[in-house]
């Protein structure tokens, strides 16, 4: 009997979240790194300016052929999430934005097209290509 009670309470808390959430009365809301609601992505412009110190480097970084931390840093970026503009393969290259306190390489990249030291664009995601905002110079 004590059983049919819990997965009657189940049942009705989960009808209950799912009736909040349709009804978008729910305040809890995913942000990405900057506040903004996740998924707002390469629509929306970034500064340079406004990237954290570890990103500025980076980005200089490019511009200048390295040095590079990480040995992933210029390979092919295969944009498989479909987050950037289709281009043809082998368009885009990722770097490594460090996370102070990371034991890896962290979620933070920049990717961009075009050549390697005179980039078309480049784009900043703080989420591991969950989203990216496009880097204005």
């Amino acid at each position: 009997m004590a059983s049919i009670t819990f997965f009657a309470s189940k049942f009705a808390f989960t009808g209950l979240l799912l009736a909040a959430l349709a009804t978008g009365t729910s305040s809890v809301e995913a942000r990405d790194w900057f506040g903004r609601p996740a998924g707002q992505s390469t629509k929306e412009s970034i500064a340079l300016t406004e990237l954290p110190t570890q990103g500025q480097r980076t980005y200089e970084s490019i511009l200048n052929g390295g040095p590079f931390a990480h040995d992933k840093d210029g390979m092919v970026f295969g944009n498989r999430e479909r987050q950037l503009p289709t281009v043809r393969r082998g368009n885009y290259r990722e770097y490594t934005v460090e996370t102070p306190g990371s034991r890896d390489r962290g979620a933070r990249r920049i990717v961009c097209a075009g050549e390697r030291r005179t980039p078309d664009t480049c784009w900043y995601t703080a989420d591991h290509y969950a989203s990216f905002r496009r880097i204005v110079p």
